[in-house]
């Protein structure tokens, strides 16, 4: 038992679970929190952010690096209400974070007091857990409940703190009780959904994995499985990663961020093993289809498409009992066809990038150096936009790098904070952060955070002077184009002015020789951000939501214009139906 006050309690109940940073803002309803940061700085690193919003998905971001919980506070009123798009990331990609939000003294409590907001009821949809503390004595306490439920229901948990409490004097007890987040141990999975599962694949000609956030972790349980089967594996966008993207069973994902392959492949799939997750864009797969969905939650089962068979089980503990039967299924024509089909998609994206324009670079050519220069366990933090398109199509996730974006809520903003929590999540690596001009220009002041705290992140922005992909939708519904236009910011300049390093690049000598400097700059040990200001050409990347170039599907005049429109050699990307074809297999 020590006696200290409830705020340094506080911060040492985090040190306890294994928090090492936190993000935040002082201000007069938490200032004694953050007098307990000082009291524990030598365990607690204070990361002093330029915006609560910036904290708080920053927080997000550490817990989609790492899995543990990550950690932003604000103060009341204002400072809370800031945190919300951090902690709405968290609740819909399910990762554990924890807000500490400041409140009035209790005296003045209902009294209409300066900065006074019933605060309580404004985090009812957004947390998993949200309390509002009544002593300083229980602080401790319900912040350690408030860690539990983060971690135990995956998302974001809410402790209000009155900061009269905080203030106080209490006789602090660390809790014994072991500091456990999860089974340490597989779930028995029932042995008749294994057998059921076995049936479906047998009958099936087609079959495909389309793999989620739940299997992170476990990429070598999926890779075996696909060998052991010869099923080619799609995963959601958020799950990038969840496969080695140079596997060759790998083929993409779906949708507009998506592949040629990925796209292809749903068209003729006749079965799809939905693992671990509750991808929102399954109502868009095709109808006449099987689908077996594994998830640990009944809820998520259904919810999004209506499937053929449910195994409620955790995936990873699925996948092995399925790999224990032995059973396996040959290497035919649809596997191989498919891994064609994601070659030919990458060697298109490979002649984008070593291409040159007047108008600028293709974002390809970015994304091809990204990969070259970037090593075996850097941190990707991608922004919402066309960026997240050639994030997800670009960034080299092979090894033991980390991917993160905000996936279901796709708010524009995440790169800066992402690269920001990579960089002190994963502290041994590097930390990218890739953003449109549009998302950059959000969060762009807390290039100061990176440069106060000596965090050498490379800031990548696509500067096209336009929200590019709203600007995509206004066109495709025949809108007049407006509110979409950006004016221009020389993203180099604002760096420097912000304490870090700025480049620009038009063109593909520019792109060769700022690489150079940014390898120099990394092997001298440079502890400054850096922003590479590229500037691209205004074309919409091609969207991948729908790929007509199937002249038995969708006709010839169709494909044609579809080719044209996006300067596709239809020769050179011949449609995975038209390879099962030549081969005698079609559904």
């Amino acid at each position: 038992m020590a006696k200290m006050s409830a705020g340094q309690a506080l911060v040492k109940v985090l040190e306890d679970w294994g928090v090492d940073h936190i993000y935040g803002i002082p201000g007069g309803s938490i200032n004694h929190t953050v007098e307990g940061l000082y009291l524990e700085k030598e365990k607690m690193k204070y990361i002093q952010v330029r915006h609560e919003e910036v904290g708080a998905i920053a927080a997000s971001a550490d817990a989609k690096f790492t899995g543990k919980i990550g950690v932003a506070f604000g103060s009341a009123g204002p400072g809370a209400t800031h945190l919300f798009n951090g902690l709405y990331d968290a609740k819909m990609d399910h990762v554990p974070v924890l807000a500490i939000v400041g409140q009035v003294g209790q005296p003045v409590m209902n009294t209409n007091f300066f900065q006074e907001m019933d605060e309580t009821p404004m985090f009812g949809d957004v947390a998993v857990f949200n309390r509002t503390v009544t002593t300083a004595d229980q602080i401790p306490y319900v912040i350690n409940q408030a860690v539990r439920e983060a971690y135990r229901q995956s998302g974001p948990a809410v402790v209000i703190l009155p900061e009269d409490l905080t203030t106080q004097e209490i006789d602090y007890v660390p809790s014994k009780t072991p500091k456990v987040v999860k089974d340490d141990f597989s779930q028995v999975v029932n042995p008749d959904a294994i057998q059921e599962s076995l049936k479906m694949l047998k009958e099936a000609k087609h079959p495909l994995i389309y793999a989620g956030r739940g299997l992170l972790g476990s990429r070598d349980v999926l890779e075996k499985f696909s060998e052991q089967f010869n099923i080619p594996v799609m995963n959601t966008v958020p799950a990038t990663g969840v496969i080695s993207t140079d596997h060759p069973n790998f083929i993409g994902t779906f949708g507009r961020l998506g592949t040629k392959s990925g796209f292809e492949a749903l068209q003729h799939t006749d079965l799809i093993l939905f693992l671990a997750s509750e991808f929102p864009f399954a109502e868009f797969w095709p109808k006449n289809l099987k689908i077996i969905q594994v998830n640990t939650n009944p809820f998520d089962i259904g919810k999004t498409v209506d499937v053929d068979y449910a195994v409620i089980s955790d995936a990873t503990s699925y996948l092995k009992a399925m790999i224990d039967t032995g059973e396996s299924r040959p290497a035919d024509t649809w596997l191989k066809a498919n891994q064609e089909n994601k070659k030919n998609w990458d060697a298109w994206l490979n002649e984008l990038a070593d291409k040159d324009d007047e108008d600028g670079l293709y974002a390809e050519a970015i994304t091809k150096k990204i990969s070259e220069l970037s090593g075996p366990n850097d941190t990707f933090a991608i922004d919402t936009g066309n960026v997240s398109e050639w994030g997800v199509r670009g960034v080299p996730m092979n090894k033991n790098q980390r991917f993160a974006i905000s996936g279901l809520f796709a708010t524009m903003g995440f790169g800066l904070p992402g690269g920001l929590a990579g960089a002190l999540s994963v502290p041994d690596a590097q930390a990218w952060s890739l953003s449109g001009d549009g998302g950059f220009a959000m969060v762009a002041p807390d290039i100061i955070t990176e440069a106060r705290y000596e965090l050498p992140v490379i800031n990548v922005v696509f500067s096209n002077n336009r929200f590019g992909f709203i600007w995509y939708e206004q066109a495709e519904t025949k809108q007049h184009f407006y509110g979409v236009d950006l004016t221009d910011a020389d993203w180099a300049k604002v760096a420097e002015g912000l304490g870090g390093i700025g480049f620009t690049v038009h063109n593909q000598a520019d792109l060769k020789d700022v690489f150079d400097k940014v390898k120099e700059l990394q092997d001298n040990g440079n502890k400054k951000p850096i922003v590479i200001n590229a500037i691209i050409k205004p074309d919409d990347p091609v969207a991948t939501a729908f790929m007509p170039l199937d002249e038995k599907l969708y006709g010839k005049d169709t494909v044609d214009a579809y080719a044209k429109k996006y300067n596709i050699d239809p020769s050179k990307q011949p449609s995975l139906g038209e390879m099962l074809r030549a081969e005698g297999d079609e559904l």
